[in-house]
């Protein structure tokens, strides 16, 4: 077995160990908190590693993709075509051993197409018939959701019950998904034409939403050298279902500080016009701001990016990173924004500078 160097690169032996060792409840003090959070991040980094052998750049995309994963969540992403947001689940699920599938978008795709359905099957034998329940793509562990902004509304409807209940409906039985289960949906924000924008509340179903930036110069001559030449690298496989399922309950146990969660509040209350935490110049520009949903994003993502640190408490800098990716799809502009250019992440910005951290508290002449 290769040696890899301790931090970014680590040995498969350890990853495989981690990730069993991750499946223990036992933290019982401190130590045994700081190692569990050392085992997150050998995980996570190496599943960071193994991916980014096949992705040039977005570093950012790929570490908010696996906190979205880590944090039991679903991803949105935004971005033109030919930037790699399919190629990233795809080595995801190369990476993960999960079962994979993607269904793509069109105007005629029927929520069946998508859920599953039931068919009349004959026995060849006794010519008796029976019900039987076809399962459709969703019922994977990483499912993507290609431009899922072409299809129409009633089909992606069918997405809604699947992202929030972890169930499909078919007939009037309900069939469990299995877990884990992380829906990744594209959309390109370019093309508008035969596009039906997601409603509010499924975008809302969405832990969070990322924008993927074009390639930069030194990373599209990369692009070039790697798949001009030799054939797509292979990955290899670094987690199972097992070890994401045991990494995911130890984000849910991260503890939270009554300051920083008085934050993340602050933050999303910040995003309603109506209320005092809102600053004064942006209630003209919002119409709707972000529901109960949008703290849960910040907590549970920030936990997830706390533990990639190697750290087993959440700190005000793991919730700003996160901020503009769990609170941009929850805000609703006005007219009047939209009249202005005024977009989200405008709007998300300034509420993260505006909206302050609580100061540190001054006790027996320190800093606690």
């Amino acid at each position: 077995m290769r040696s890899r160097e301790r931090g970014s690169r680590v040995s498969d032996v350890d990853v495989v160990d981690a990730a069993r060792q991750l499946e223990s409840a036992d933290i019982e003090d401190a130590s045994q908190a700081r190692r569990h959070a050392e085992l997150f991040r050998m995980l996570f980094l190496r599943l960071r590693t193994e991916v980014g052998r096949r992705m040039v750049g977005q570093q950012e995309v790929v570490d908010l993709t696996l906190t979205c994963l880590f944090a039991d969540g679903h991803m949105l992403l935004e971005g033109v075509p030919g930037l790699g947001k399919t190629l990233l689940i795809r080595s995801l699920a190369e990476a993960t051993g999960l079962r994979f599938s993607r269904v793509q978008f069109t105007p005629d795709v029927m929520p069946a197409d998508i859920t599953g359905t039931n068919v009349l099957i004959e026995d060849p034998g006794t010519t008796r018939r029976r019900i039987e329940f076809r399962r459709g793509p969703i019922f994977a562990e990483l499912v993507l959701a290609d431009e899922v902004n072409r299809a129409s509304p009633k089909t992606q409807s069918a997405l809604l019950e699947a992202m929030q209940e972890r169930t499909v409906s078919a007939g009037g039985v309900t069939h469990a998904l299995g877990r884990p289960f992380f829906v990744m949906a594209t959309q390109n924000p370019i093309e508008q034409d035969g596009t039906f924008p997601l409603p509010e509340a499924q975008l809302d179903r969405f832990l969070l939403k990322v924008e993927v930036p074009s390639a930069k110069r030194e990373e599209l001559n990369e692009i070039l050298v790697r798949t001009t030449c030799d054939g797509e690298v292979a990955l290899e496989k670094v987690v199972d279902a097992r070890g994401i399922l045991a990494a995911q309950k130890l984000a849910r146990r991260i503890p939270l500080a009554a300051e920083v969660q008085d934050w993340c509040v602050r933050l999303v209350l910040a995003t309603h016009p109506d209320s005092e935490f809102c600053p004064e110049e942006l209630r003209r520009y919002i119409r709707i701001g972000a529901s109960p949903r949008g703290a849960q994003a910040l907590v549970s993502s920030a936990r997830v990016l706390a533990l990639m640190k190697g750290r087993f408490a959440v700190s005000f800098d793991d919730v700003r990173r996160v901020a503009r990716a769990a609170l941009r799809h929850r805000i609703h502009r006005s007219f009047e924004a939209e009249a202005e250019g005024i977009s989200n992440d405008t709007i998300a910005q300034r509420i993260i500078a505006c909206v302050q951290t609580p100061p540190p508290v001054l006790q027996r002449g320190g800093v606690r």
